[in-house]
């Protein structure tokens, strides 16, 4: 799987846009990250999505000492961003041209109705 389809992929699921939320915020260790989850989901699970995060390259952990702290590795989502953002200024445009069209439709409309309303008697 390349790269930009791993990066999708891992932000596909709620919880791991969650975590990312959360590392948006600073670097925290594997179990900060996980208190939020532990209602609905097991440690291990949380973990699973952390490795998921991790391969896609969207977060890194460091080794300091038994402390793992996990960051959120920003530069990778820069190239989902980058290829959105190609696909929005084209539908941008896109919406501008449409835009342009409709309004050049509907003064020609309302041109044609009011040269005909003049002729008729009320």
């Amino acid at each position: 799987m390349d790269h930009l389809s791993q990066t999708f992929s891992a932000l596909a699921d709620p919880t791991r846009r969650a975590i990312l939320a959360r590392l948006s915020h600073g670097e925290a260790s594997v179990t900060d990250i996980a208190e939020p989850f532990l209602k609905t989901m097991s440690l291990p699970a949380v973990t699973k999505h952390l490795k998921v995060l991790e391969k896609a390259g969207l977060v890194t952990k460091s080794k300091e000492a038994q402390f793992r702290p996990c960051k959120l590795n920003a530069e990778a989502l820069r190239e989902a961003s980058d290829w959105m953002e190609e696909y929005r200024q084209m539908w941008e445009e896109s919406f501008d041209r449409l835009e342009e069209y409709l309004k050049s439709v509907t003064n020609k409309k309302s041109k044609s109705t009011k040269g005909k309303n003049h002729g008729r008697k009320k």
